[in-house]
């Protein structure tokens, strides 16, 4: 029996072939294919570092207090601070943020702890304290879970934010567990923020004092360290919570 002729009268795939070449289209190159993942798609680092920052911005959001939940960054000296902790957080060190009342040292902390999360680093774990509640969990009895476990996360936890230090009453416990934790954040390049309303030192050039300071809060080996290891950035200024009142 003869084999059945096509319907059309030979192979579609040869006519549609003549009917390219007699039009000039069948030396085209459609080149390569690109299979580039777009930044919206997974596989894509920018969507990676999106899905990152939405997640560390909840962990921000979960350390951070309600009047600090706006809190943005916009003193150069943390946004540098940050950056580098973004990028590379044993780079970063130390940063002390000194000033009087209501110049925005809080409000800026915090905001430099948003920008670092909205970077979309690998890694974000934050403990966000003032300096009284932190020697309250860290003084025996203080914790449900024991002092040793307060001082070991407080020392190794990737980012910590110290607040108003110099606030509390001085006194033998307070002086050895601050020199212990920074100590312990030095040696391990933990980047670490601490805010205090005190100056390091006020002594002028001649020496002599012009006011209260860390050196007569915490005692002089602390503020030696505090000076050897921190960047101090002073926050000069109007008062934020006056213009605001």
């Amino acid at each position: 029996m003869p084999e059945p002729s096509p319907a059309f009268g030979g192979n579609i795939t040869d006519r549609l072939q003549r009917a390219l070449a007699a039009r000039g289209l069948d030396q085209i190159d459609p080149g390569p294919i690109d299979n580039t993942p777009a930044e919206d798609e997974p596989g894509h680092p920018e969507y990676h570092r999106r899905r990152r920052a939405e997640w560390n911005l909840k962990r921000w959001a979960a350390v951070t207090p309600y009047r600090y939940q706006h809190a943005t960054c916009t003193h150069p000296a943390l946004q540098q601070w940050a950056d580098k902790v973004a990028a590379d957080p044993r780079s970063a060190g130390f940063l002390l943020l000194t000033g009087t009342f209501g110049t925005g040292k809080t409000h800026e902390s915090y905001g430099a702890f948003r920008r670092i999360a909205d970077a979309g680093p690998d890694r974000y774990e934050v403990i966000a304290t003032t300096a009284p509640d932190m020697y309250a969990l860290m003084r025996p009895g203080g914790s449900e879970r024991g002092t040793e476990y307060e001082v070991k996360r407080l020392k190794k936890i990737p980012l910590l934010l110290i607040d108003d230090l110099g606030t509390e009453k001085v006194s033998e416990f307070t002086e050895e567990a601050t020199y212990r934790l920074l100590n312990e954040r030095y040696n391990e390049s933990l980047p670490t923020l601490i805010t205090s309303n005190l100056p390091a030192d006020s002594r002028d050039q001649k020496g002599v004092k012009q006011g209260p300071d860390l050196i007569e809060k915490l005692g002089e080996r602390i503020a030696d360290r505090l000076r050897e290891i921190t960047r101090i950035v002073p926050m000069d200024g109007p008062s934020r919570r006056r213009g605001a009142a």
